[in-house]
């Protein structure tokens, strides 16, 4: 499958929020909506210098996928408990145009030491 459609996402944790905010962003490829198969690439990481800046990057087959799954009462529901966690935040649209991926398992927060 290819990449059509990306996103990316800065996002502030609201204070005392960004552990929480993490995780939550990390069960996402089990538990949320990017365990659709159509969304082949899904990175979250912390901002080395600001511990409440959290950054997320998506990978979709398509852009219609992407907002039909966020479409889906379930997936509102993940957006919801993530809205509760976020005071500010910029996005942008892309489409991909190659790249490479070689990932670890996720780190829980406290093993990155924040």
């Amino acid at each position: 499958m290819n990449i059509e459609y990306g996103f990316q996402a800065t996002m502030t944790a609201k204070e005392g929020k960004a552990d929480e905010l993490v995780e939550l962003l990390l069960s996402g490829p089990t538990a949320g909506p990017s365990a659709h198969e159509g969304c082949l690439v899904f990175l979250v990481s912390r901002s080395a210098t600001q511990p409440d800046v959290v950054h997320l990057v998506e990978g979709w087959v398509s852009e219609e996928v992407h907002h039909a799954v966020f479409d889906d009462p379930e997936s509102q529901g993940y957006i919801a408990r993530f809205a509760e966690l976020v005071a500010d935040s910029t996005y942008a649209d892309f489409v991909p145009l190659g790249g490479k991926a070689i990932l670890a398992p996720a780190l829980s927060p406290s093993a990155t030491g924040r």
